[in-house]
């Protein structure tokens, strides 16, 4: 490991242990995705939930990894080994989100009761109409996000992600509402900087993902759960280049047809200093973690990294925490 930054962070050597989540194969069949949304337009939401319910079961049975990752995770967030029905709901909950997209694509928003926390939060970042950055994680839903953003003024909110971890999803989600491909930047391009700042100067909100690094990019190491993990810096480095407000973002699913989202603040770097930018970056991920976290421990079956996120190495490779 080097280092950079003063000491905050940390280049990725281990990118093969770090990409485990985009090597693996994407676990989905285009003709079973194509009868799910067959079945949730035209027989309904019910319908579609209880053959949802037999899904989780195949891959809580079938997919030992993912089963393990799952525990490993619901052990730190639950404080006690998770049993089978604690993994299975947590199996369950991630089926429901991406269900429940098929809807929200299709804006159906009215089949859901959604409650805003923090509403204030986004409206008093958006009011300048400079752009704000949201940082999520792999918990609940972003589509949820999304269409409160449509209902509440009309705001558009852009999704920055890996478009080839979920290329079957998002081409059946697509063929259901075209018109959803022009909200998503793809990351790896030599244009996405671009695209990114161009949404932002229109005074939209553009959404990323902190919790999971491909490998072989500056990661930093924080505490999470006790134990140290590495988070990507590309994030909070993208919006201090940008001189743009950063918002935590979850859109919690709390079961049924309820969702919870939430914003709170997490950095401004509109009017920080070049001389205070890194010191800036490293508390505000430090801050990313611990929100992250708390969402964690308050709805523990929202968090879907189904991958060793703790991975044990070597301790001669093992990046301190900072």
């Amino acid at each position: 490991m080097s280092t950079q930054a003063g000491g905050h962070e940390l280049v990725d050597r281990a990118a093969e242990d770090r990409a485990e989540w985009l090597r693996r194969p994407e676990r989905s069949n285009m003709f079973w995705l194509r009868v799910m949304t067959l079945i949730s337009l035209h027989l309904g939401r019910g319908i579609g939930r209880l053959v949802l319910r037999s899904i989780a079961m195949y891959f809580l049975l079938f997919a030992p990894a993912a089963r393990r990752a799952s525990k490993d995770y619901l052990r730190r967030a639950l404080g006690r080994p998770p049993t089978w029905r604690d993994s299975y709901r947590h199996f369950l909950s991630f089926a429901s989100t991406i269900h429940d997209r098929v809807y929200l694509v299709n804006d159906r928003p009215d089949l859901f009761d959604v409650s805003v926390v923090g509403e204030d939060v986004i409206r008093q970042a958006v009011a300048d109409g400079q752009g704000v950055l949201l940082l999520g994680a792999h918990m609940g839903s972003f589509e949820v996000l999304r269409a409160v953003g449509r209902q509440q003024g009309g705001l558009r909110v852009a999704m920055v992600m890996h478009v080839e971890n979920a290329r079957k999803i998002n081409r059946a989600l697509a063929a259901i509402n075209p018109e959803m491909q022009a909200d998503i930047i793809a990351l790896g391009r030599v244009d996405s900087m671009l695209a990114v700042r161009g949404r932002l100067a229109e005074g939209g909100m553009v959404g990323l993902l902190g919790d999971r690094t491909p490998g072989g990019e500056p990661v930093q190491t924080v505490e999470f759960f006790g134990e140290p993990v590495a988070l990507p810096t590309g994030p909070m480095r993208m919006a201090a280049l940008l001189r743009r407000p950063v918002v935590f973002m979850a859109g919690l699913y709390l079961g049924g047809n309820r969702y919870e989202v939430h914003f709170e603040r997490l950095a401004d770097y509109s009017e920080i200093a070049a001389s205070e930018r890194d010191a800036c970056i490293h508390q505000a991920i430090e801050r990313y973690a611990t929100l992250l976290e708390q969402h964690c421990r308050r709805a523990p079956y929202n968090w879907f990294n189904f991958h060793d996120f703790w991975r044990i190495r070597d301790d001669s490779e093992s990046p301190k925490i900072r």
